[in-house]
């Protein structure tokens, strides 16, 4: 059961398919519902502690070990608190009727969720605005506007 919850969570960044049945959505409702600003700060945090071990983004970020610990400390008791306090019917209706996955779902969501309220800020989106720089708007024009 953890394994999926820290799988889920550790995908908040991706769009991936999940199964959403009725009571994974009621457990995301929830989840959402249940966090404040500052949880879904200490979550992206956690995202970005654990990816950063990641060799292919290891240059792009230093992280300590007593930092790493602490996002992973936050992170805990956050989900202890949502799984077995503020969601806890929902946890538990979730899990007899759909399984595991219903808590990957969840905290998907609650991932897309604080990723979005990170781009949000204006600093994250004029550096997203960055990228345009980069792309070759020609190009993609004569793509979008061809007949095939």
């Amino acid at each position: 059961m953890m394994r999926s919850l820290a799988l889920g969570t550790a995908l908040v960044a991706l769009n991936l398919p999940a199964h959403a049945g009725l009571y994974a959505d009621d457990l995301s409702r929830c989840l959402v519902d249940k966090t404040t600003v500052a949880d879904k700060s200490a979550l992206v945090r956690w995202v970005v502690a654990t990816t950063t071990l990641h060799p292919a983004v290891q240059s792009l970020a230093t992280v300590s070990a007593a930092e790493r610990t602490r996002a992973n400390r936050d992170t805990g008791r956050l989900f202890d608190r949502l799984l077995t306090e503020s969601c806890r019917e929902q946890t538990r209706l979730a899990m007899k009727y759909e399984g595991a996955g219903a808590l990957q779902t969840g905290f998907q969501t609650l991932g897309q969720v604080a990723m979005a309220e990170l781009f949000a800020d204006p600093s994250v989106a004029k550096g997203l605005g960055e990228l345009d720089k980069q792309i070759d708007a020609r190009k993609l024009k004569q793509v979008l506007e061809a007949n095939d």
